[in-house]
């Protein structure tokens, strides 16, 4: 991975990782300071909450990712290590499926007219979980490289051996 596409990657996490604690800062607040009237429509403390806790899944992921770069940049992504922060990955986007699935519930309610938009909302939270699929996939993949890594370095070792 060249240096211009780590430093890009790092630059994207940083904005966005500061953007996400400055919206997560607003959202407490409001929660906190319980300065705007609920009208009833929707249920906006509990949307707050699960607001907060889905930025908070987007900031572990991108965290994570954070360390596998650096790892790349190091060459020990192919080590035992890596698998920590790949899980944590998984982890974070399997929960942000449920918090989605939280908002799908209580918007539901509403949504009794159109029942079709909370069957949309449905498929989003099912395709967020693809999108775990996929990165379980990638995390076997990477378990397959750490194999063959561990591999030839003792095919290595007995070729010195030898010679």
């Amino acid at each position: 991975m060249g240096k211009l596409t780590v430093r890009a990657l790092r630059a994207v996490l940083v904005v966005v990782l500061t953007g996400t604690v400055f919206v997560q800062a607003l959202m407490l607040w409001a929660l906190i300071s319980e300065n705007d009237p609920e009208d009833g429509s929707l249920p906006l403390t509990p949307l707050r909450v699960i607001t907060i806790l889905g930025i908070g899944t987007a900031q572990v992921a991108m965290v994570c990712v954070w360390r596998l770069v650096t790892m790349v940049r190091r060459g020990t992504v192919f080590s035992h290590a890596a698998f920590r922060y790949v899980d944590a990955i998984i982890g974070a986007i399997v929960a942000a499926a449920l918090v989605w699935f939280a908002v799908t519930a209580l918007n539901a309610p509403g949504q009794r007219d159109d029942p079709g938009v909370t069957v949309i909302m449905g498929g989003v939270g099912l395709a967020i979980l693809g999108v775990a699929l996929i990165v379980l996939v990638l995390r076997m993949l990477l378990a397959q490289a750490v194999a063959r890594d561990v591999e030839a370095a003792e095919m290595q070792a007995e070729l010195d051996e030898v010679i």
